[in-house]
């Protein structure tokens, strides 16, 4: 039998959900181990044990998948829609495996979206600490004077919390509306939005077009492509360090993009 590994770790990597999610189903109740219903911080042998999620059985990844989505506006960033409404992973062809987003953009956006069933990397991607770097164009209603956009740019108070500093460039703009480019390194629900929200300036437009040092490129609303493997080592090297607490040999891998498949681009 092969070392036990902690069982939220082996839901990640096997594509069953990210590191979060798989927290959540294992406090649900949702997760079961050779019969067992599964309790926060258990272990098992993804080979050996019969794991389960919803009656399903866990099988271990073959390999890694890693796609790029320019995400359309009116679609939704999640695996399935309770209300009917496409999502981003209706967008995709022959899935090879169970695929999740890496993040959200809101029904209303557009732009960069990862997709992956790497849960670790996914997981480590959005984790504050890495301070992953989120570029957005933004179009707003009004035109807001440079005290405001340094007041933004230095983080402001939400009902949530304290913003972390950003960067902010204005673009170009008109007497009533004005384009900017956003540099966040943090990814709360709806952030941009109500960033602007707070100091009275509706935002009528938003894109992502950066995610982690990656760009869009050329790919238009709906299309996707594998990430090369130069980008997933990219990707990697910049979580490489440790979480805090983490113990050792739990950090993602950070050398060998080779055990990726590439999917029909």
């Amino acid at each position: 039998m092969s070392p036990l590994q902690r069982l939220s770790k082996i839901l990640s990597e096997t594509g069953a959900a990210s590191r979060r999610q798989a927290e959540s189903l294992i406090r649900e109740g949702r997760v079961t181990v050779n019969g067992r219903v599964a309790q926060i911080g258990d272990k098992a042998d993804p080979v050996q044990h019969h794991i389960k999620v919803d009656g399903r059985r866990v099988v271990p990844s073959s390999g890694k998948y890693y796609l790029l989505l320019n995400k359309p506006k009116g679609t939704v960033t999640t695996a399935e829609d309770p209300q009917g409404r496409t999502t981003v992973l209706d967008l995709i062809k022959a899935p090879p495996t169970r695929l999740f987003p890496v993040g959200r953009l809101d029904y209303d956006a557009e732009g960069f979206l990862l997709l992956t069933n790497d849960g670790e990397l996914a997981h480590r991607l959005t984790h504050p600490s890495f301070r992953t770097p989120r570029t957005y164009q933004v179009k707003i209603k009004g035109q807001p004077g440079p005290a405001e956009i340094g007041s933004l740019s230095r983080g402001i108070f939400l009902e949530d919390g304290r913003t972390a500093p950003c960067r902010i460039k204005v673009l170009r703009g008109t007497e009533d509306n004005l384009w900017l480019e956003m540099v966040l390194y943090e990814g709360r629900n709806r952030q941009v939005k109500r960033m602007w929200q707070k100091l009275g300036y509706p935002v009528l437009k938003l894109k992502r077009v950066a995610f982690a040092g990656l760009s869009m490129g050329r790919l238009r609303p709906g299309e996707y492509r594998n990430l090369r493997p130069g980008e997933v080592q990219k990707l990697k090297e910049l979580v490489a360090k440790k979480l805090p607490g983490e113990p050792p040999g739990e950090r993602s891998g950070t050398r060998n993009p080779g055990n990726r498949k590439e999917v029909g681009s």
